[in-house]
């Protein structure tokens, strides 16, 4: 029966209830639908070496979010993990689901992106995602504590103390002060540090007023640090003008530029032009650099001019700091992200410009554990955020340079040194027929002593710690090796020790020979410790500061000693490739290096390219200032060709022919490798298994993928296990990855695996 309507009911009215209502059921269908598959599984993260997440299930009412710490049964063992996925069915039967036991975090610590980008990365370098993704937290977070956002513990007036204050009467003067202080906190309170550096000597009266319940704890929440991004630095010169404008032009959109300029050239006024830019337009900005030496006055400088918002992250710093500055930074407060290797990691508000300075540096890769490269994941990010990325060096590397030179990356040049400042002079010193007093030679001495009577400073570098590599017996022959390493144990006097610098092993001095018992023992070769030793004796009116890892140990040692050079007038430096990287020391004029001569003949044949990075940059340290600076370099190949090219025509001609030869020669950066490392007990086990690695790859359609080795590995013994080495190598990356891909499955599963250690370094730079 046809259905009829009232005329009063107008039809269009009716169509558009009617589709109302079939929404409406619609929705709540859904909503009945949503209900029965809530989210129910967790996959989460472990820091296990295992190439997984694991499910866990979510009991009734709790809230749990991606990006967020729980805690979960593992094994025998509850362990804190991360939220990576949530997901309302499991892979495998649900009965068997384990349950989250607690959530940590009552909000993500991890957006979705900063999880996306951690999971890419344990993609690429085939290690563990559980354990690249909990790396990413400070240690505080990764061992289960609560979160300490930033902010501070602060007074507060209470009543009684109001009262105090307006009520006539006589109180210790000093008390007055102090509420008179606390009140002008108002209802925010005032930070306790703030209020102990007012008073700095009236412990007892800041005691009575709070027992007198005067005042009362509050925590004053952290406030966005205010950033200068309108204060002005020198003129730019029109090189850098240049390069700042063709950077700024790709704001908003992911872009690698390659700025390359010669040492003293002014790379640092570029970045703090860019990131000037960067500030004003709202955004945040990352600055890697590879060593804790450089951040004291890179910090420096960057504060100066963007204000308190440039915050510092290293290993060095204590870990409730590194925590805080961690959340200041993921939480925008801070916009400035100054930090070592690690802090590629860091979660950024806003992210819109990445630097990586020192680009070409080898301490961007880490060499343990999870083998990354700090400057290549620099470049993934700034790409996953959109942004411009900057690689600055005097020195490119020859990845970075050959896809500048191909158009890949823009190429900046920076060729001429800023404020008019003049090349230093260098010059090779041939030390074959020379007599050598501590490693150098009378000629240096020379040149050391015209420099420091002009009252301007010298540096001598010596990339060698201790007081000599060596202890010997002349009697004998006995040589300190050590016990746990194909090495030699190296003589420190500070502590009286002999230390290995590859496994730490130490031991005592003797003073006899271990071998023969005659007390004929004797250093063979210099270090820094004998270099300072001698020269503190040959120019005693003369400050000395030396300058290596174990003289900088100490937290805050490596600051007073860097304030220390700015500070002082005519001095000599010593030190190892701490000094050569990033300074600048207007009063330095006389670079001398005593042993040059290290990486010219080396099975690695990437020595030569660190080499030459090495000599010119510490070269660069001379001559910034108003004087000209002179380059002594010692050397008994004074023909060597790497060595005759670099004083001739510098650092990029020696590169380009360096490049050609690696063409030709099909090394990288024109092919990609990937060695995998095996170590045991003894040397068979290490070989046997990377023998069946290389049976399994031969097996599978890998044409295209050369198989170097096994063989023992360049030092075979080290920490008293034998290791044998494996290199893959291919010309295009697809295709080494297509067979890396398949190695973490494949290894755990062979009969030989047992009792070896094994680990894959994706595009390595060190091949022992």
């Amino acid at each position: 029966m046809q259905t009829r309507f009232p005329q009063s009911y107008p039809q269009p009215l009716w169509k558009d209830r009617l589709r109302s209502d079939r929404v409406n059921v619609r929705r709540a269908w859904r909503r009945c639908c949503y209900s029965r598959r809530m989210p129910r599984v967790a996959r989460v993260a472990v820091a296990k070496p295992l190439h997984r997440l694991f499910d866990y299930a979510i009991p009734p009412g709790m809230a749990v979010q991606p990006g967020a710490r729980v805690r979960v049964p593992f094994g025998r063992t509850p362990l804190t993990g991360v939220v990576v996925e949530l997901d309302d069915s499991a892979d495998c039967d649900p009965g068997r689901l384990k349950s989250i036991e607690s959530v940590a975090d009552a909000s993500p610590l991890l957006e979705p992106a900063d999880l996306a980008f951690q999971r890419w990365a344990a993609t690429y370098y085939h290690h563990p995602v559980g354990e690249v993704i909990l790396a990413a937290l400070p240690l505080v977070l990764r061992k289960g504590e609560p979160v300490r956002l930033p902010g501070a513990e602060g007074w507060r007036l209470t009543e009684a103390g109001r009262q105090q204050l307006e009520a006539p009467g006589r109180r210790a003067p000093r008390q007055v002060e102090i509420l008179q202080a606390v009140a002008a906190g108002g209802e925010g309170g005032i930070d306790r540090q703030i209020l102990r550096d007012r008073f700095p000597a009236s412990a007892a009266a800041l005691r009575a007023v709070r027992q007198a319940a005067w005042v009362e704890s509050v925590e004053i929440p952290a406030v966005a640090e205010r950033a200068l991004a309108d204060v002005s630095g020198p003129p730019l010169t029109p090189a850098q003008q240049e390069a700042v404008d063709a950077i700024e032009a790709a704001t908003g959109r992911f872009h690698v530029a390659l700025l390359d300029g010669v040492t003293g050239s002014g790379k640092t006024e570029v970045y703090l032009q860019l990131a000037s830019t960067a500030l004003r337009r709202g955004h945040s900005v990352l600055l890697l650099v590879p060593e804790i030496s450089l951040t004291p006055q890179l910090a420096a400088r960057f504060r100066q001019r963007l204000g308190d918002t440039v915050r510092v992250l290293h290993s060095s710093l204590a870990e409730r700091e590194r925590e805080a500055t961690w959340h200041r930074v993921r939480l925008g407060l801070s916009r400035v992200l100054l930090g070592t290797r690690s802090s590629v990691f860091t979660p950024m508000t806003d992210l819109g410009l990445v630097i990586v300075d020192e680009e070409h540096d080898g301490s961007f890769k880490q060499t343990e554990g999870f083998r990354y490269s700090a400057r290549d994941l620099a470049i993934v990010r700034a790409q996953r955020a959109g942004c411009p990325v900057v690689l600055g060096s005097a020195t490119p590397s020859f990845e970075s340079l050959r896809h500048a030179l191909s158009g890949r990356y823009a190429h900046l040049r920076l060729d001429q040194r800023a404020a008019g400042a003049s090349r230093p002079r260098i010059e090779l010193l041939d030390i074959r027929d020379q007599p050598l007093q501590s490693g150098m030679a009378q000629p240096l001495l020379d040149r050391v002593a015209q420099v420091l009577a002009a009252g301007q400073q010298a540096i001598l570098f010596l990339n060698r710690r201790g007081f000599a590599p060596v202890l010997t017996c002349f009697g004998c022959g006995w040589i300190s090796d050590c016990p746990h390493c194909d090495a030699r144990q190296t003589l420190h006097r500070h502590n009286d020790t002999l230390w290995c610098h590859h496994c730490g092993s130490q031991r005592r001095v003797p003073r006899t020979c271990p071998s023969c018992g005659a007390a004929d023992l004797h250093p063979l070769g210099q270090g820094t410790e004998q270099l300072e030793a001698f020269l503190a004796e040959r120019f005693s009116d003369y400050p000395l500061i030396r300058v290596d890892r174990d003289a900088t140990a100490r937290k805050g040692s490596l600051e007073r000693k860097l304030q220390q050079i700015r500070q002082t007038g005519a001095a000599l430096l010593v030190g190892t490739q701490m000094l050569a990287k990033g300074h600048d020391w207007p009063g330095v004029t006389l670079v001398g290096v005593l042993d040059a001569d290290g990486g010219l003949y080396s099975a690695d044949f990437r020595a030569t390219e660190r080499m030459a990075q090495l000599l010119e940059q510490v070269a660069g340290r001379a001559g910034r200032g108003d004087h000209p600076g002179q380059v002594v370099i010692q050397t008994r190949f004074p023909d060597h060709p790497l060595l005759r090219e670099l004083v001739r025509r510098g650092y990029r001609a020696f590169a380009c022919e360096a490049l050609e030869e690696r063409e030709a020669a099909g090394l990288p950066p024109y092919s990609f490798q990937a060695l995998l490392r095996a170590e045991a007990r003894d040397m068979a086990r290490a070989q046997a298994l990377l023998d069946d690695v290389v049976a399994a790859v031969r097996q599978s359609p890998a044409a295209e993928v050369e198989l170097w080795g096994p063989v023992p590995a360049p030092m075979v013994r080290r920490a008293g296990r034998f290791r044998a080495h494996l290199l893959l190598q291919a010309r295009r990356r697809d295709r080494l990855h297509a067979v890396l891909d398949g190695l973490p499955q494949l290894l755990p599963s062979l009969a030989t695996a047992k009792g070896v250690r094994w680990s894959l370094d994706v595009d390595p730079v060190d091949l022992y």
